[in-house]
């Protein structure tokens, strides 16, 4: 379709280490769940309020893997920009449907980076975001199995 973007932009914090997997051709593949928050004032109250979204992100290039795996923790902050995706998939136990909808990081549209670390990190004013780009070819087949 011409005149379309996939395109996810997103800052946030990890809200748990990384997961590292193998797929079934042998590559790893990173899975990471990522809290984006909003902020506002309650105009009746006045009362501060927030609400968090998650968000699944799957890192499909080698390289980054690899970066995820060494350098990412709980509690970091990243920047990552990819495509949405939705994929089918059947419950074993139940039998049915389900839905898993998650920002893919893969190919060379895509990016992660570091933006400092955990909450302990932030004080420290000297470090710099540390950029990732995922150069690699997007594979023309993405129907490989995920294992999770």
């Amino acid at each position: 379709m011409a005149g379309s973007l996939n395109k996810v932009l997103l800052i946030g914090r990890l809200g748990a280490d990384p997961e590292i997997k193998q797929m079934v051709n042998g590559k790893s593949v990173a899975r990471l769940s990522l809290a984006t928050s909003q902020s506002w004032k309650d105009k009746n109250s006045g009362e501060k309020k927030e609400k968090t979204e998650w968000h699944r992100i799957v890192v499909f290039n080698e390289g980054l893997v690899n970066v995820v795996q060494q350098y990412l923790k709980k509690g970091a902050q990243v920047y990552v920009e990819g495509q949405i995706s939705t994929r089918k998939w059947k419950d074993e136990q139940s039998g049915q449907d389900k839905y898993s909808t998650e920002v893919i990081i893969q190919g060379y549209n895509s990016s992660l980076t570091m933006l400092g670390g955990s909450n302990n990190m932030q004080s420290q004013p000297d470090q710099n975001p540390t950029p990732i780009e995922d150069t690699s070819q997007a594979p023309s087949d993405l129907d490989d199995d995920i294992p999770f």
